[in-house]
């Protein structure tokens, strides 16, 4: 197991190197100038010139990257370009906030998407497993965002029973472990916890279905296996393939929730990502998709030796 926990980490490497100068890469080809939204018009050249010396926009992308990827060693992203504060600070702090909605999201998601998962497919080709997949379709084909309007407009517009926008009373941004701000994380949180719902319930219910009709199932209930008990062997056959699933769902909740904190207006990566695409901020952009996409390898590696923690074959193989 530790060999295999150390090959895992070797290959993080690489990977971690790949990511970073395809984020690097992907933010520089992007049109625009954002130098253009810090200075005056009336600028002249010999400013400009200034201020792309100063954020190292004058040397060749190569020299850049070199330079980006030195600082990131040590812990400095930069400063973003339209608030002038370390970028570090800006996006760890809304990282927080993020990965507060995704759980509070995945704690809604992962017990309700395998309850119906293995419902539907310990009662496959019934009316059961039709409705639960029919649900589960419509939950991966709403459109999210649309769906956060729904439930803003009926329990906080009409039934006014909870706060619409925000992290806390008064517009804070800051959490807080009490009833009040608990209130302003239900919405986006059921909100975010929908699609996940319907892909685990759809990954389970076929996986479910498959191990039943293997043979090994009807051999444990010739021994006289209770029926608790096999059900207990088939979720334990399952539980590799649903937990890469629910790994790869945790990344994509922390990664993928631009447009829910937007219509919540909570303080999180996404929102923070959008203001810094819109505001053109190369420094914010770039170190927002790299703390991201290091969760979603991250969250990969976790998921690989929880894996091989849970199905020995895996590593043999």
């Amino acid at each position: 197991m530790f060999s295999y926990i150390l090959r895992r980490l070797l290959l993080v490497i690489p990977v971690a190197f790949g990511v970073s100068v395809i984020c690097f890469l992907l933010v520089q080809i992007a049109p625009g100038d954002p130098l253009t939204s810090i200075m005056p018009a009336e600028a002249t050249a010999e400013e400009q010139a200034a201020m792309r010396a100063a954020y190292g926009l004058d040397k060749p992308l190569p020299v850049q990257y070199a330079i980006w990827a030195a600082k990131l060693v040590h812990g400095d992203m930069g400063n973003s370009i339209a608030s002038g504060r370390p970028v570090a600070s800006e996006v760890f702090g809304a990282v927080k906030n993020s990965l507060l909605l995704a759980v509070a999201a995945a704690i809604i998601a992962f017990p309700i998407g395998t309850i119906l998962g293995f419902t539907a497919g310990y009662f496959r080709d019934t009316w059961v497993d039709r409705l639960v997949t029919g649900v589960a379709i419509a939950g991966v084909s709403v459109p999210n965002y649309w769906l956060g309007i729904v439930l803003v407009i009926i329990f906080s517009v009409t039934l006014g029973w909870l706060p619409a926008i925000g992290a806390g009373p008064g517009g804070s941004q800051h959490w807080a472990w009490d009833f009040e701000h608990i209130r302003y994380l239900i919405l986006p949180a059921i909100t975010l916890s929908v699609v996940p719902i319907g892909i685990i319930a759809r990954t389970i219910r076929a996986l479910a279905g498959d191990i039943l009709s293997m043979e090994f199932v009807q051999a444990l209930y010739a021994k006289g296996m209770s029926r608790g008990d096999v059900l207990c062997h088939v979720a334990r056959n399952a539980a590799a393939t649903a937990l890469s699933v629910m790994g790869l769902q945790i990344a994509q909740l922390l990664g993928g929730s631009i447009l829910i904190e937007t219509v919540f207006n909570w303080p999180g990566s996404g929102f923070l990502l959008s203001n810094a695409i819109f505001q053109q901020d190369l420094p914010l952009l770039q170190g927002t998709i790299l703390v991201l996409a290091m969760f979603f390898v991250i969250s990969n590696l976790v998921v690989d030796v929880a894996q091989a923690a849970i199905d020995p074959r895996i590593k043999r193989g």
